[in-house]
């Protein structure tokens, strides 16, 4: 590895912290660079010469940092400092030791974790026009706005009608965002290398509540109806006003979320309950 760059999370002072002290004592290169995650616009043309990228923070950061790593297809190594941390890889403690490993080109190197994200586009109904596309690695999320009252949204599988939802919302999250809001709503955990995606609503009031595991290539459309306006949520990051008549097509993003590992794939089960703040008897 020859240029890393250093992502974090501008709202906890210790991630700076953290972040300056990588950059100065582990002797990256001298075209390394440190951003907040709120800030990555500006530095989308050194994506080509960045090799790594260290997110220090939590999932959110990862969530904001893959917008930049994805379509550069450049691997990620996250250091947890917010709550469940499924994405990261290092906690804070371990961090400053454990980290050469990860861009020091040892023979014993860290596996590639690619993860599927999503593509969402939101066909105008009132022109032509469109906006987007936008790129999720967990989830997009069409729900009421600021009004307490259920959106009606026509569902579409590979352009085959499937039901009319009254929900809260309806979600199309991949096997990393399973765990997500997918899962807070009564969804199934995926595997999170999986490439199937999950269709689920929110606080169904009429139509299908069932969540649907859908193969790669789908193809979902979710086209407002109804009388109320909507927002398009997506990853929790961007927030895009969806009005009556507006359809969302979502599938497959072309951009992959690659990650750095040294743990064996079964880790993320043998920590599952933990991080979701379950016990198991006995330990």
């Amino acid at each position: 590895m020859k240029n890393i760059g250093i992502i974090y999370n501008a709202r906890v002072p210790e991630a700076l912290d953290l972040s300056t002290a990588i950059l100065h004592e582990l002797n990256l290169s001298q075209d390394s660079w440190i951003s907040p995650a709120e800030n990555l616009e500006t530095l989308l043309p050194k994506a080509e010469s960045t090799d790594l990228v260290i997110t220090v923070g939590g999932d959110g950061t990862i969530l904001r940092a893959v917008n930049f790593t994805g379509p550069a297809g450049i691997p990620i190594v996250g250091i947890n400092m917010g709550r469940l941390g499924f994405m990261t890889e290092l906690q804070v403690d371990e961090a400053m030791t454990r980290l050469p490993f990860y861009f020091n080109g040892d023979s014993e190197a860290p596996r590639i974790d690619e993860r599927n994200m999503l593509q969402a586009t939101v066909i105008r109904a009132n022109s032509s026009g469109t906006d987007g596309p936008y790129h999720a690695l967990n989830d997009v999320v069409l729900t009421r706005g600021a009004v307490s009252r259920v959106v009606t949204v026509a569902g579409t599988i590979d352009g085959a009608p499937i039901t009319t939802f009254r929900a809260d919302g309806v979600i199309l999250s991949t096997a990393t965002g399973s765990t997500g809001y997918n899962l807070a709503v009564g969804g199934p955990i995926l595997d999170p290398e999986s490439d199937s995606m999950v269709l689920k609503t929110v606080a169904a009031h009429m139509g299908l509540s069932a969540a649907l595991v859908l193969k790669p290539s789908t193809e979902v459309g979710l086209t407002l109806e109804g009388f109320q306006p909507a927002i398009l949520s997506v990853d929790g990051i961007i927030d895009h006003p969806v009005d009556l008549g507006d359809r969302v097509e979502l599938k497959q993003s072309p951009h992959k979320a690659r990650f750095l590992r040294a743990h064996p794939p079964s880790y993320f089960f043998g920590t599952l309950t933990r991080r979701l703040g379950f016990s198991i008897r006995g330990q």
